[in-house]
């Protein structure tokens, strides 16, 4: 797998600082398998002309990622997604927490009992993946 895949569809908004938004696409690369526990990632720098920002942002996201350890840079070799397959799951459990908050803090103005929300939830869900070609239980 190239190490520039994946790296051009960020989506940048105005509001977040924008190593933060890269950080976060980072996180939702590795949750969703667009990035895989030791696969090699761009340099700062190729990062910075990929995404078109400032070379400093680019290793100011970095020292994020490497503080939180989801990459590792040892020496002068590439970075990488980090191995620690538990690190891995915490992140996607971490993502899928924050969207279900977000919905949930929504969706609570409406006051829907629980089991008609979970099955709406569910039959939008199945619509949603045979829209998408995917299939889930």
């Amino acid at each position: 797998m190239s190490t520039t895949s994946g790296w051009t569809s960020i989506q940048f908004n105005a509001r977040d600082p924008v190593y933060l938004q890269v950080v976060r696409h980072v996180k939702e690369q590795i949750a969703t398998g667009g990035l895989e526990a030791g696969q090699l990632i761009p340099s700062r720098r190729e990062l910075a002309a990929l995404l078109k920002i400032n070379p400093n942002t680019a290793q100011k996201a970095y020292k994020e990622l490497e503080e939180q350890r989801l990459i590792i840079t040892e020496g002068n070799s590439p970075s990488r997604i980090t191995s620690d397959k538990e690190l891995l799951r915490q992140i996607r459990m971490q993502l899928i927490s924050e969207e279900i908050e977000a919905f949930i803090s929504s969706i609570r103005k409406i006051n829907v009992p629980v089991d008609e929300l979970l099955e709406i939830i569910k039959t939008k869900y199945e619509e949603g993946c045979k829209q998408g070609g995917e299939s889930r239980d």
